[in-house]
């Protein structure tokens, strides 16, 4: 099994692995009306991941991790970075990318696309397809609460000057 991580606010945490925030809003691999669930292979990921998207004025006490195990055998697909256009990376990202996952969602061939994070390349976010027929098998844990440094918004320096 591997684990995967998801940060999210505790009112969407009923079912944080139900692809809802892709479908309603889109991501950097999928159009909105598609469904996907966003995860990171590892927790810190999955932090820096969420807390990008935040004001610094935001820092979020309500935030809990999701994690699910997914199993070994379950089909997946891989894209990687040297296969996509040159300003892959940049933000807003170019539509191709979320053609890349919309195709993904529609071929229904594997349940998990792993692809490179924008953010730390070396790393690999995992798109999980909540309707493809395998995604029962991955095992959903309770999420729970996350604590994080204040720092991480710029809080609690004290004068220190670096």
């Amino acid at each position: 099994m591997t684990s995967v991580f998801r940060v999210l606010r505790a009112a969407y945490a009923r079912a944080p692995f139900d692809g809802e925030g892709a479908y309603r809003y889109g991501g950097r691999w999928s159009s909105p009306g598609t469904r996907l669930a966003y995860a990171s292979e590892h927790q810190s990921l999955a932090m820096l991941e969420y807390f990008v998207h935040l004001d610094p004025e935001d820092s979020p006490e309500d935030i809990v991790l999701a994690i699910a195990d997914v199993p070994e055998q379950l089909s997946r697909d891989r894209v990687v970075s040297s296969e996509l256009p040159a300003n892959w990376r940049e933000t807003p990202a170019p539509s191709e990318l979320a053609q890349i996952g919309d195709d993904f969602v529609k071929r229904a061939e594997s349940c998990v696309l792993l692809v490179p994070s924008a953010l730390a390349v070396s790393e690999t976010n995992w798109l999980i397809n909540p309707e493809h027929r395998e995604f029962r098998q991955i095992v959903k844990h309770p999420p729970e609460p996350l604590r994080h440094d204040p720092r991480m918004f710029g809080r609690s320096r004290r004068g220190r000057k670096h």
